[in-house]
């Protein structure tokens, strides 16, 4: 018998300031433009679609979180066709948090599947390396930006 689990994306990060801190920086966009999308049209709420945009990629999708529980978990779907996002937030000592987000539901064959998990892996490693570099460290590294620059030759 052959079980078969679903592509799912995961990254994890462990980021030293406080859980409340952390949260803040995925639903608010004033935070979450110094080091993922480059505009996003309101705060990340339960119920509320919001849009986020990639300027440099001419790019934006709609995000909606299905669940909110302040300082502790985001659920929500966005991207075409839709998939959901899990955010963990786990408060760790000496006021660090770690943080995760697994990335699943992925359309397609197993193939496309498989290829877009590995994707958002990659993806979501990012957010959470320049998200720990914004918070701990007041840098913005244009992780996101620099990911697909034009002129890249095979691109």
């Amino acid at each position: 018998m052959e079980i078969r689990e679903t592509p799912t994306a995961e990254a994890g990060m462990l980021i030293r300031r406080p859980v409340a801190e952390v949260f803040e920086a995925i639903v608010d966009p004033a935070v979450t433009t110094k080091f993922w999308f480059t505009h996003g049209s309101d705060r990340l709420d339960s119920g509320k679609e919001v849009r986020w945009e990639w300027r440099m990629y001419g790019v934006s999708t709609t995000a909606k979180a299905s669940e909110i529980v302040r300082n502790e978990r985001i659920v929500m779907q966005w991207s075409d066709p839709p998939t959901t996002v899990v955010w963990t937030f786990n408060e760790m000592p000496g006021d660090a948090t770690f943080l995760e987000v697994r990335n699943f539901g992925f359309a397609g064959t197993g193939d496309e599947q498989v290829k877009e998990a590995i994707g958002s892996t990659g993806g979501f490693t990012l957010v959470l390396a320049g998200a720990k570099a914004w918070l701990e460290q007041g840098l913005t590294l244009g992780l996101i930006g620099d990911r697909h620059p034009k002129g890249v030759p095979g691109r």
